[in-house]
């Protein structure tokens, strides 16, 4: 099959707020986890210094802040961050529910002259 679907609220949600998506999806090189937070809900904070996965943060819905070292990023609907490996991350739910599709994956060659460069292509539609 070419493809796999999965709906978030049919997967084990783990801690308060989140679903990791990328083994029901059969993801083999990309983390995705889909969160819902609560009002004044906090992640702990947390790097992957260890594995190297940078990841994007997409806030799909509501307001929230991301932690990211010392710095406090806002973020609002439809908002996106990338955030370093060895970066420590932290979200920052306010008084009202948000949303976030979370993006991981190993580090690549952006400059394409690796081994294990992935090749970016964009979608013209």
């Amino acid at each position: 099959m070419s493809y796999r679907t999965v709906n978030y609220e049919d997967v084990e949600q783990v801690s308060d707020a989140m679903h990791f998506l990328s083994e029901p999806l059969g993801c083999r090189q990309v983390g995705v986890t889909f969160s819902r937070c609560p009002p004044d809900w906090n992640s702990k904070p947390h790097d992957h210094a260890d594995d190297e996965h940078e990841e994007v943060y997409v806030l799909v819905q509501g307001s929230a802040e991301v932690r990211i070292d010392d710095e406090s990023v806002g973020m609002e609907t439809g908002d996106a961050v990338w955030i370093a490996p060895d970066a420590t991350r932290q979200i920052r739910n306010g008084e009202d529910e948000s949303a976030f599709v979370l993006i991981s994956a190993p580090e690549f060659d952006s400059d394409g002259t690796g081994a294990d460069a992935w090749m970016i292509n964009a979608f013209q539609g």
